[in-house]
């Protein structure tokens, strides 16, 4: 089945290539599909959802890799990680996206500092039920004392709007003063009462709580604890200055932001939403620490990361977590109601957007399934039921448009190409 093409005359797209001459595939990588339990129709149908999302105009770029059953079916990339932005000229210089071209993950990056969290809580240096300012005392003002890190964790602490101070990306490099903000902060509702997404203070409270119990940085413990035992390449938070030209460059596409939808997304990114596209492309948020928003890499690495998961914790003989740590990370914690911040039905473990039968982010009947969403339409998941692990990159940064019914379709038709046993 091929969805129809649907475009605006008002929205902002790129000009897109026949997909044969922009796509680069890692041959070394993919198996024969029939070793993880797949036809080669089923590949060629979840590459050619990938194909079709690529063509709607709304990314100059994306990146796929899927798992199947712990090994690579698709590595792959489409487009321009530069030079075919909106606004770029026609004779501007294209660099070609590869499977090796880095991404930033945004929010899907919460997933990653949230099993640092827990990996803490293994190592017994905290407890999630603790209040925050028993780490951090200053914490503790305007009754935010009894804020634990569960509540910040399941976006229940009732903090959940970015401070407008942190618009200015400068204050990014400073993060004594962005902790300071937090401590100064207000919450909006009592801990635990309500459910609303905490865009970016929830990663820097959580990364405060950690440096605090390890003398270590977010990057020092991701490094030490996964990247180096698994040599990963990049899939740190942020990147060094000298490999900011391998990062793709993030696009505003799509139709203008208005509202109602420009006031929930400013709500939520505290700043206007094309301001928050442009912000994503300063060396200043790409070289920094953001926990909730910044790690860097590839499709491959967050597929990775996810059959870590997947697999109990273990990879390659290395044990990173406990597999009890893993089941208690992804566990259903905030049943399914309405975010606060988003205005949807949102379904959250302890880190994790999770699957649902229906209303799922991961495809329908997909209620075993857990992941995170990253601005916009970045996704890494795992799905137990499908032995399934999938990273998807992409650099253009719609908020609404017809087209992403073909990026909301690719999901859907990797869940139902791996079927459950």
């Amino acid at each position: 089945m091929q969805l129809p093409r649907v475009r605006s005359a008002f929205e902002t797209l790129v000009r897109t290539f026949p997909p044969d001459e922009v796509t680069t595939v890692n041959r070394a990588a993919e198996v024969e599909p029939r070793a993880a339990g797949l036809e080669p129709a089923d590949v060629d149908a979840i590459w050619h959802a990938a194909v079709g999302a690529y063509q709607s105009g709304l990314y100059p770029a994306l990146q796929l890799c899927v798992r199947r059953r712990g090994q690579v079916v698709i590595d792959r990339a489409i487009g321009h990680a530069q030079g075919n932005a909106p606004g770029d000229p026609p004779d501007a210089h294209r660099v070609p996206c590869t499977p090796r071209t880095l991404f930033n993950l945004f929010s899907a990056s919460k997933a990653v500092t949230a099993m640092m969290v827990h990996l803490a809580d293994e190592q017994r240096l905290l407890h999630l039920d603790d209040p925050v300012a028993h780490y951090i005392p200053e914490f503790a003002r305007h009754g935010k004392g009894r804020i634990t890190i569960r509540h910040v964790l399941t976006h229940r602490a009732g903090i959940p709007r970015i401070p407008p101070e942190l618009a200015d990306v400068g204050l990014l490099e400073r993060p004594g003063a962005v902790l300071q903000l937090l401590c100064d902060a207000k919450p909006e509702w009592r801990a635990g009462r309500k459910l609303g997404y905490h865009a970016l203070t929830g990663g820097f409270v959580l990364g405060a709580v950690l440096e605090r119990v390890t003398g270590k940085d977010m990057r020092r413990l991701l490094r030490e604890h996964v990247l180096d035992p698994l040599g990963f390449d990049a899939f740190d938070y942020g990147v060094p200055a000298h490999r900011l030209h391998e990062v793709a460059h993030n696009a505003f596409t799509g139709p203008p932001v208005v509202p109602p939808l420009s006031t929930v997304l400013k709500r939520a990114l505290s700043v206007d939403f094309k301001e928050a596209v442009r912000v994503s492309n300063d060396p200043r948020f790409l070289t920094t620490i953001v926990p909730a928003g910044n790690i860097v890499g590839t499709a491959d690495e967050a597929s990775r990361f996810m059959q870590l998961l997947l697999d109990g914790g273990e990879q390659r003989g290395v044990r990173v977590f406990e597999r009890r740590t893993v089941s208690r990370a992804v566990a259903e914690d905030s049943y399914l109601e309405v975010d606060l911040t988003l205005g949807l039905p949102i379904r959250y473990s302890m880190g994790f957007m999770l699957g649902a039968n229906v209303g799922s982010l991961y495809g329908l009947r997909t209620p075993r399934a857990f992941g995170h969403l990253g601005f916009t339409n970045v996704m890494a998941w795992a799905d137990p039921g499908r032995e399934l692990a999938v990273g998807l990159m992409t650099s253009g940064k719609p908020a609404l448009s017809p087209g992403l019914a073909h990026t909301l379709w690719l999901p859907q038709v990797i869940a139902w190409r791996c079927r459950p046993r």
